[in-house]
């Protein structure tokens, strides 16, 4: 059997990237609402208080999504990737509130991204992982993004999918792996006590240390120079233009969770030559 022509597999990958960028968009706006919950049912329960009203049921797959405005139903025709964005003009049908342009950003990054995967490691594990990989970093800046918070239930299935995922060596050999995702954690960990020692405040979560661990259990422990490197750079660039052109304020608490993961996807496909050209200069 002849197997699928590059392009047919690109594109492919591609649709599905959009399609799954419809999801991560309601991952983004519904887990941080289920932990919330789940963190105040908790609180009530130890402190023997009665719990939170109950509400509607909140899951990623329930209810239906609606718009927050109106309350409008959306149908499977105005849920389409991008498409039912630009034919509704960026409105809600029902009462014609905006629609936030973030959606379909959500679902185009995805889906050029896990395009350039598909050509870049073919139909592969590697293909395959490098999709997840970059699903669960889309996910998380934008929760990061919003919330300031990097929910276990990504950072940790991830770091153990990059283990599982290197038994095989697909993008690195499992010592590898496994010295990255301790050296991610403890690296991160160790700034955040230098910071606090030093300064008395907190610099970053406890979130971070574990995304950092995660990329270095996908990616090993030698991409872990150039994701924090290029994460930093990222970071300070964007910090400084926030300051000087919108007047963030210094004690306003800039996320640091996207630079990381954004720093990821870049060592995920180009972390090796880069780290190569860099040794060269010296």
């Amino acid at each position: 059997m002849t197997p699928p022509e590059p392009a047919l597999l690109t594109a492919a990958a591609v649709l599905l990237g959009l399609a799954v960028g419809s999801f991560i968009n309601v991952v983004i706006h519904r887990l941080p609402k289920m932990m919330e919950h789940g963190w105040l049912t908790e609180c009530a329960e130890l402190r023997g208080e009665p719990l939170p009203p109950p509400t509607e049921k909140l899951t990623l797959a329930t209810p239906r999504s609606r718009c927050p405005h109106c309350g409008h139903a959306i149908t499977a025709l105005e849920n389409l990737p991008i498409i039912s964005y630009l034919v509704l003009r960026g409105r809600c049908s029902g009462c014609g509130a905006r629609i936030s342009p973030r959606y379909p950003l959500v679902e185009a990054v995805s889906g050029l991204l896990c395009g350039y995967a598909v050509w870049r490691f073919g139909a592969t594990w590697a293909g395959l992982g490098a999709m997840c990989f970059i699903w669960s970093m889309i996910a998380l800046t934008f929760i990061d993004f919003d919330t300031q918070l990097l929910p276990d239930s990504i950072t940790l299935p991830l770091l153990w999918a990059g283990l599982l995922l290197n038994l095989g060596g697909t993008f690195t050999d499992l010592k590898s792996a496994i010295i990255g995702a301790a050296a991610g954690y403890l690296s991160l960990w160790a700034v955040y006590w230098a910071f606090k020692l030093a300064t008395g405040k907190e610099g970053m979560g406890y979130g971070d240390f574990k995304l950092l661990a995660a990329i270095g259990a996908w990616l090993g422990w030698q991409m872990l120079p150039l994701t924090i490197l290029a994460s930093s750079m990222v970071g300070a660039i964007v910090g400084i233009t926030l300051m000087v052109a919108v007047k963030y304020g210094r004690n306003v608490p800039i996320p640091f969770g996207p630079y990381l993961a954004a720093a990821g996807i870049i060592a995920l496909f180009w972390g090796k030559p880069l780290t190569q050209q860099y040794l060269s200069l010296y």
